[in-house]
């Protein structure tokens, strides 16, 4: 099949029910399609990442920072690909993004959910204007054990503590929009 031949019963999601959508979607899709949605691209691999994208064979691209780079791969992916997919770009925005704050286990001890959720609101703008769209906080991890090298990206060891500090940075993840209406997802 050819760039152009996309079903044009297909609209925009704005317009139709996103379950409608999805569905349409879908079942245009190839199975090399649908596979690449579940394919996400290290910066590292020394495969032509920009036909891979152009295939529909890349869902999502892991720690690139360079907003040149992903306005690129968004390009390719939204105007070279058949079915005009974007691509997700995954960063660890765990203290900032260009701001740097400090950790998240830090952040937990002043039991301050609000200025968590701000230092989140910052830190996705800041994402969010170079191109990421999706964010690997908050870590939810009890962490009890001090020597554990990923500590300082918890809330902690107090399952209360760490539950409202991660409702906190998902809540300022999520209402950062741009004048687009594109957002970050937290996961």
């Amino acid at each position: 099949m050819s760039n152009s031949s996309i079903d044009s019963s297909v609209i925009p999601s704005s317009i139709q029910p996103r379950d409608r959508f999805c569905k349409a979607l879908l079942d245009q899709m190839t199975l090399t399609e649908k596979v690449g949605q579940m394919i996400q691209a290290d910066m590292r691999w020394k495969e032509d990442i920009q036909q891979l994208l152009r295939e529909g064979r890349i869902g999502s691209l892991l720690s690139v920072r360079d907003y040149k780079k992903i306005n690129e791969y968004q390009r390719i992916a939204v105007e070279e690909s058949r079915l005009h997919i974007p691509v997700l770009v995954g960063n660890d925005v765990i203290h900032g993004y260009r701001t740097t704050f400090p950790i998240p286990l830090a952040l937990a001890s002043t039991w301050n959910p609000k200025l968590i959720e701000e230092v989140a609101h910052a830190s996705m703008k800041e994402a969010l204007a170079t191109g990421t769209t999706w964010n690997y906080t908050p870590m939810v991890d009890i962490s009890r054990d001090p020597r554990w090298g990923r500590i300082a990206e918890s809330g902690g060891e107090d399952p209360k503590l760490n539950s409202t500090m991660a409702k906190a940075w998902v809540r300022g993840i999520q209402e950062v929009k741009d004048e687009t209406g594109r957002s970050i997802a937290a996961c």
